[in-house]
């Protein structure tokens, strides 16, 4: 039988992209709203309950307006908004995070899907802290580039009508230090404190990659780059969508630079480990609209739905 699955909010990026994703699928039904009615609350609520998977790419008010709206036990919410990234009740959408949170979201009946930046700090940080490389009290320093699509429709549009010579350089941004994905960065790794974070956005439309930094002394017991890189290698054994780089290969680098956009149009994870013994830092890149938005989504529904987990995604 086909899942009966509606998009609320489908009209922005985030929901054009999982639209697209489910519009290549014959084991799906997609429910549309007529487009005079996408802001009608009683439509909205109709088409969430007659849906098996409703998901929400809406803001965070709007978001949880929709959650609201559920009146069955029956209906699996899938939310790409920060509106429930660190509550309990929501399973966070990070099928990799730990050994049992693959079955919690097979069994959960709401899921928030990660932000696009916490995804990749996320997934290099919590194998450090389980393993006590990094106390929960280490302060984390990182940044991330990535594209402008990430910045949603206006963003996008801004870049692609060119003729604005600012947006040529990469630009900084959330220099207030509260951004937010911050909460979730420390909810899920097990930190105490989120990083000191900043985000960076470029002239480039997708592809995202997140850098921290170590020194020994920082670290709650010895380790190497080359511990760290075994380290991820081991915690993400098996895991078809993460990828543990070989530590400092020659093919990690494109002459000595790296390529943020490598992983576009996948819903794969590569995480890196570039230094020595005296300072190291750990890369994790994405597509900042695969793996860090809509095809995070699409990867739970398959496992709340019980199909395949890679089914319409792209290694």
């Amino acid at each position: 039988m086909s899942t009966k699955v509606f998009v609320d909010g489908q009209e922005g990026t985030t929901g054009l992209k999982i639209f697209e994703y489910l519009s290549q699928r014959a084991d799906v039904e997609i429910l549309r709203i007529e487009e005079a009615k996408r802001k009608d609350i009683d439509e909205r609520r109709r088409l969430i309950n007659a849906s098996d998977v409703t998901f929400l790419c809406l803001p965070d008010v709007a978001s949880r307006e929709s959650a609201s709206l559920v009146e069955n036990g029956r209906t699996v919410l899938i939310d790409a908004s920060t509106a429930f990234r660190t509550h309990a009740d929501w399973a966070y959408g990070l099928p990799e995070l730990a050994r049992a949170q693959r079955e919690r979201l097979r069994t959960a009946r709401r899921i928030a899907v990660p932000g696009c930046h916490a995804s990749a700090f996320v997934l290099a940080m919590r194998p450090l802290v389980e393993a006590g490389v990094v106390s929960a009290d280490f302060a984390a320093h990182s940044y991330s580039i990535t594209g402008y699509s990430g910045g949603g429709k206006k963003m996008i549009a801004d870049y692609e009508a060119g003729g604005n010579a600012k947006l040529d350089s990469p630009r900084p941004y959330a220099l207030g230090l509260t951004h937010k994905h911050l909460p979730e960065m420390a909810a899920h790794t097990g930190l105490k404190h989120p990083p000191v974070f900043t985000p960076i956005v470029g002239n480039f439309f997708k592809g995202l990659a997140v850098t921290t930094y170590f020194t020994p002394s920082q670290l709650a017991k010895p380790a190497t780059p080359q511990g760290v890189q075994a380290l991820f290698a081991e915690y993400y054994s098996g895991e078809q969508f993460v990828r543990v780089a070989p530590f400092n290969a020659d093919d990690n680098l494109d002459s000595g630079f790296f390529d943020v956009q490598a992983n576009n149009d996948t819903n794969r994870v590569d995480l890196f480990v570039f230094g020595s013994e005296e300072r190291f830092v750990t890369v994790a890149r994405l597509d900042n609209l695969g793996k860090g938005a809509s095809g995070a989504a699409i990867q739970c529904m398959n496992l709340a739905i019980g199909a395949d987990e890679a089914t319409g995604l792209k290694r």
